[in-house]
């Protein structure tokens, strides 16, 4: 039972973070009951789920719809994760040890994995990733929490702002992150912790969208796609 949750969950964040759903798109609940095959019990579950990490909106007694992020709200945002994050690096740097480092190489290899894949989900999934895996690396839960708080503000802006050609620059400025941290370069890393988090900034523009379809005709599609690749 759980693992038919967390599928379906997989699969509705797979969709928002590739942005196949426009914002503000409504997730009714009868509806994808019926496409995934569960009870609305389990697909309020899901959509509780999905509030939580900032995916979508639980608009009281209206529903649940696809998140829509400002980008008035992302000049604050992301000011507050460079005043966060530069710290961060700037303690990593000096004392960076092996289990963490081995743990970031080998995230960034499934980042550049996933970018081969031309996988935007997992791309956008895996670049959020690596910043909390940063924080985890501190030992310091009250900056990890700030952490996921931040990213969670940040994916859905990256989802629907931001260019699928975009991350492969996402990937080399990581690289240029973990390379300064590798060599004890506090002043470096948070060097270029500043200048990625700027630049994603930057990367964030409207774009034009294709025509809304209805939520449940989009994931009716991805999840025939998924059972078809589990058979």
């Amino acid at each position: 039972m759980r693992d038919a949750e967390e599928a379906v969950y997989t699969t509705i964040s797979r969709a928002l973070l590739a942005g196949r759903l426009a914002p503000g798109t409504p997730l009714r609940e009868p509806a994808l009951a019926e496409v995934f095959g569960i009870s609305r019990e389990r697909v309020r579950k899901i959509l509780q789920r999905l509030g939580t990490n900032r995916l979508i909106e639980l608009v009281p007694n209206r529903g649940a719809f696809v998140a829509m992020p400002s980008l008035e709200q992302a000049r604050d945002i992301y000011e507050a994760r460079r005043i966060l994050e530069v710290g961060i690096v700037g303690h990593l740097a000096p004392m960076l040890g092996d289990a963490d480092a081995d743990r970031l190489r080998r995230h960034l290899q499934r980042e550049a994995e996933a970018m081969r894949a031309d996988d935007r989900a997992e791309s956008v999934r895996l670049s959020a990733q690596f910043h909390v895996l940063l924080a985890e690396a501190t030992g310091n839960v009250f900056v990890v929490q700030q952490m996921q708080e931040l990213v969670s503000r940040t994916s859905m802006l990256v989802a629907v702002y931001e260019s699928a050609g975009a991350a492969q620059c996402g990937c080399d400025e990581h690289q240029d992150i973990f390379t300064s941290l590798l060599k004890g370069d506090g002043t470096g890393a948070g060097k270029a912790m500043r200048a990625h988090l700027s630049l994603i900034e930057t990367r964030l523009k409207p774009r034009v969208r294709e025509p809304d379809r209805d939520a449940a005709t989009v994931l009716r599609a991805i999840w025939a796609e998924t059972m078809a690749g589990t058979s």
